[in-house]
């Protein structure tokens, strides 16, 4: 598969499971799944962008890196504030519900990354983000997992999924470091 082809695949996927993802997170009331759905957007984007600058030159394509590393920052400040809303209703949410979710994003962002991961280091900043961002979501969903599994037998509280949901944030905000860097040396190169 081309790059091409790789990031519209990986964008309809993406797309797909924000829709089933926000509308659990709204339903069950979880930061950590209100925080991935909209990394789930932002991946969808992402992949779109990037399917569209592949005939670009080096240097528009690095401009382009740069301003997707401030995408990149999008689902650190939706969970800061879904976590604010939180805080002050602190029900946890059903923890079978945010596990078997948590599940099946994890599935679905094990397949991008997977499909991803030939680009990351010749694909250029463009599909270092994208790689990125789908790897650093595996990780996430695994940590969705573990807060239902720990709401559920060790500590009935909203404190796992508001944690998990912060440290997802965190995570992005690294990746948009990372990107924004590689963007700004390809640019650096590209310029004449």
């Amino acid at each position: 598969m081309t790059l091409a082809q790789t990031v519209r695949v990986v964008a309809a996927l993406n797309l797909a499971f924000f829709g089933i993802e926000v509308a659990v997170a709204v339903h069950i009331g979880s930061v950590s799944l209100f925080a991935d759905s909209v990394d789930f957007l932002e991946d969808a984007s992402l992949n779109v962008l990037i399917f569209a600058a592949l005939g670009w030159t080096a240097r528009n394509r690095a401009r382009l890196g740069m301003a997707l590393a401030a995408i990149l920052l999008i689902p650190g400040v939706a969970t800061l504030w879904t976590a604010w809303e939180k805080f002050s209703q602190p029900v946890a949410p059903s923890p079978l519900v945010l596990s078997l979710t948590g599940l099946g994003a994890l599935a679905i962002n094990l397949i991008c990354a997977l499909l991803l991961a030939r680009y990351r280091t010749s694909g250029g900043s463009l599909a270092r983000a994208a790689f990125l961002s789908s790897r650093n979501d595996v990780f996430g969903n695994v940590a969705i997992i573990a807060a239902g599994v720990v709401t559920a037998s060790l500590w009935q509280s909203a404190w796992p999924d508001l944690i998990v949901g912060l440290a997802i944030g965190a995570v992005n905000v690294g990746a948009a470091h990372e990107v924004f860097t590689a963007a700004r040396e390809e640019h650096a190169v590209a310029t004449p």
